[in-house]
């Protein structure tokens, strides 16, 4: 693993821990809080319908729809490849107490090929039925990994803070591959691209943000997918951006695999 002293994966716990104990960790942590507030640090609440595909994960992680089956999130929010009934995947509101909310099980799951912490941080996950929301595109070439990017999700709005109700959205600077790594010394720059205000932090994903993505326009002005948020050293500090997963470095394999759920 790549974990050291305040350097987290952006789960509601650290790594791919047990599903049930993290839905209770995501599950009471909304509850126990009535009035929605914003979950990314830094952001602004999301308005109902803004972004149809973002996706919650009961195990405590975001998600967007590849298809209207199938959920792309990250690999250390999964245990492994397989049949698995045990995730609840809500979609369809920015609240997630709305009572417009869809909810839908899992039935099964496949977490990247070769996964064992470092690198190749991507899962899909295939629902019991469709879901009658549009999807996010995911970009098969480096062409977008630059510019700002828009984050979202439904994490805690500060570094230690508790899960939100309501989505959050902000919007981050593309960091290049050398000042990452001049942060963290162990980025893949192959696999991983780093986003955030590097001098003054204050804007990123956090824990409970995993999976979920990190998006801009494309050439048509359409929204696609550049990265799953990953990991970083703690939330929003300063000198340490979030890192995310390289959508186009695994867009063939994340195809393939997609095509084998059949949805």
């Amino acid at each position: 693993m790549r974990f050291f002293l305040g350097t987290l994966r952006r789960t509601v716990a650290v790594g791919a821990a047990a599903v049930a104990a993290l839905a209770l960790t995501a599950t009471a942590a909304v509850a126990d809080d009535p009035t929605p507030r914003p979950g990314v640090v830094g952001g602004t609440a999301a308005q109902q319908g803004e972004f149809p595909w973002m996706v919650r994960l009961s195990m405590g992680c975001g998600g967007s729809l590849y298809t209207q089956q199938i959920v792309l999130t990250a690999a250390h929010c999964v245990n492994g490849s397989g049949a698995n009934t045990s995730i609840t995947a809500t979609a369809g509101v920015a609240d997630l107490s709305s009572s417009q909310a869809i909810k839908v099980k899992s039935t099964q799951v496949i977490q990247a090929p070769g996964y064992n912490g470092s690198g190749k941080d991507w899962a899909l996950i295939k629902l019991a039925k469709p879901v009658n929301l549009p999807t996010l595109k995911t970009a098969d070439t480096p062409a977008y990994n630059n510019g700002t990017f828009t984050i979202a999700g439904w994490g805690a709005d500060r570094e230690g803070g508790a899960q939100q109700r309501q989505l959050l959205k902000a919007t981050v600077p593309f960091v290049d591959d050398a000042a990452c790594q001049q942060a963290y010394g162990n980025l893949i720059p192959d696999e991983e691209i780093c986003a955030g205000y590097l001098t003054q932090g204050g804007v990123d994903t956090c824990q409970g943000d995993s999976g979920g993505p990190m998006f801009r326009k494309d050439g048509a002005g359409a929204w696609i997918q550049v990265g799953i948020v990953s990991w970083g050293q703690g939330c929003a500090r300063p000198q340490y951006p979030g890192v995310y997963t390289e959508v186009s470095t695994f867009a063939a394999d994340i195809k393939s695999a997609a095509a084998s759920l059949g949805g």
